[in-house]
């Protein structure tokens, strides 16, 4: 039987809006007051089956941190070894299993996330990661495109085959890799949370997953979707467990890869501990990693300001700021500095942020007491040094109830101070100001000042502005955008990663990250086998 899957057409585009008087509104609210009124207890999933730990951590509402919206199970020593041979004993069926029958699975999940699960989802991303109903609509929409594209992918790297000759037949086996996959996602995207340990298994890998402690509420609801949709026990394990446990897993002889999206130390730490066990392993090990960024703006002197204007405001203070995409630097030439100015204060003015329920706001709160303090830890840095920097608007935070930080836009008067080069991960975006006549100039300061290298964009009407900056940027950012933020990448569409500090540049969202999860082997097969060995050249 050959079967067929059609190239899919993106949920991105069919979002709900939840507008006032729509059903999908009130059904939502309801779904939210039900979640917070509850604590639910989470489990671990291991070969298929719920296990219960002593220890545990609780997963609250960012905007209202008095709320516990779910306690947790982590796992031990004892449980990831447990998962580690779940994950061994369901390696062989699962690779051999034809391909259509494992899309099958994830073409059902990603109809269940999008018909009659979506709104607990939506609900849960809201009130787990502080995200609005159009922030958390795309978050799900983009999972729904990761598990149809990838099936779609699938299909099609399976039938790309090697050239033939008279007399041979050749073919590959896309085998997945030998061994199991450690999937290492972050706690800002309910999306990644679900594509990490799904890119591999889809390809026929068995996976342990390792969700964020601080979303585990929402990570665990995808990890019923999958339940629901069929996958068979052991091919992924949810196991949410304290870094201390690293080694038991990294240290394993049949440790096959990692699918990580975190920070450039936590990664680099990873790698350490990979190259340092390479003896240890069955195969070289492979590694796909996403980090942070540094993202920018660039503004050339033929902009229209109102685009620019509403482009910092979506692509910085959506999600808080927290998007390894997040517009977090703008270069503003200083013909348009006034206009720019007065524009960007009149418009943050009007951006209101509280609790995400309150269907008013446009943002919400930070994720944790921790990424708080980072962010306070620069906006009073700031504030110490007045000759270094000028709050434009914000500067205000309050932890009291929620972690809310201010939407603040601060003017840098040195491009390489530390608000102009490090990612800070909040609603805080930091400007330059350049001379016109240094356009070039500034766009090699934009593309050397920082080591990150993920998402950026220029604003100019001008084509050759936008010619020379794409030409002087193209290693500056992995996705590059003309007249648009810098966030918001589709699957398929823009398929989405950096290199330098910003990572494996492997594109999440394309068939490019589903190869480094296959090991082909190439099959030769010789009609009829030469029956003498001497050569011409030997008479």
């Amino acid at each position: 039987m050959i079967w067929n899957i059609p190239k899919p057409r993106n949920e991105m585009d069919h979002i709900i809006s939840y507008a006032s008087g729509t059903p999908e509104r009130e059904e939502l609210l309801r779904e939210i007051e039900a979640m917070k009124a509850r604590t639910e207890k989470i489990p671990l999933i291991i070969g298929g089956e719920e296990v219960w730990t002593e220890e545990t951590v609780d997963v609250v509402v960012p905007h209202e941190h008095g709320i516990t919206l779910a306690r947790a199970c982590l796992a031990t020593e004892k449980e990831l070894r447990a998962a580690i041979d779940a994950a061994l004993a369901a390696h062989d069926e699962w690779a051999s299993m034809d391909w259509y029958h494992r899309a099958a699975i994830f073409l059902k999940a990603a109809d269940l996330l999008a018909g009659p699960r979506r709104i607990r989802n939506i609900a849960s991303i809201m009130l787990n990661q502080s995200k609005t109903p159009f922030e958390a609509e795309i978050d799900l929409a983009e999972l729904v495109d990761f598990w149809r594209f990838n099936a779609y992918y699938m299909r099609f790297l399976y039938e790309e085959q090697p050239d033939q000759a008279p007399g041979e037949y050749n073919r590959f086996d896309w085998r997945p890799l030998e061994g199991f996959i450690l999937a290492v996602p972050p706690f800002n995207f309910y999306s990644i949370g679900g594509n990490l340990p799904t890119a591999p298994a889809i390809v026929g890998n068995t996976v342990l997953w390792k969700p964020s402690r601080s979303v585990a509420f929402t990570n665990y609801q995808i990890m019923r979707v999958l339940m629901e949709a069929g996958l068979p026990k052991g091919v992924i394990n949810f196991v949410p467990f304290s870094s201390r446990y690293s080694d038991v897993v990294l240290a394993h002889p049949y440790f096959a890869g990692l699918h990580f999206t975190g920070s450039y130390e936590t990664l680099v730490t990873l790698w350490k501990t990979v190259g340092k066990n390479l003896e240890k392993y069955r195969n070289f090990p492979r590694i796909v990693g996403e980090t942070g960024g540094k993202d920018f703006i660039f503004v050339h002197k033929s902009a229209d300001v109102r685009a620019v204007v509403a482009n910092v405001i979506r692509g910085g203070f959506e999600a808080q700021g927290q998007k390894c995409s997040a517009v977090s630097r703008v270069y503003v030439p200083e013909s348009l500095w006034k206009p720019f100015r007065s524009l960007v204060v009149e418009e943050v003015a009007k951006v209101k942020y509280g609790p995400v329920e309150d269907l008013s706001n446009f943002m919400g709160a930070l994720i944790s007491q921790s990424a708080f303090d980072k962010a306070v830890s620069y906006l009073e840095y700031a504030k110490q040094h007045p000759g270094e920097y000028e709050f434009i608007c914000g500067g205000g935070y309050d932890g009291s109830t929620g972690w809310f930080i201010q939407p603040t836009v601060i003017r840098a008067m040195d491009p390489r101070g530390r608000l102009m080069t490090e990612e800070i991960f909040a609603p805080v975006v930091t400007v330059y100001v350049y001379p016109d006549d240094e356009y070039e100039e500034t766009l090699h300061l934009c593309d050397e000042s920082t080591p990150y290298a993920l998402t950026g964009s220029i604003f100019a009407r001008n084509r050759e502005a936008i010619v020379v900056a794409e030409k002087i940027l193209r290693y500056a950012a992995g996705n590059f955008y003309i007249n648009d933020k810098p966030t918001g990448a589709i699957v398929a569409r823009q398929p989405f990663g950096g290199a330098r500090n910003s990572g494996t540049n492997d594109k999440a969202g394309f068939w490019l990250n589903l190869t480094r999860w296959l090991n082909p082997r190439t099959i030769k097969e010789t009609s009829i086998p030469a029956q003498d060995w001497p050569r011409p050249f030997m008479q």
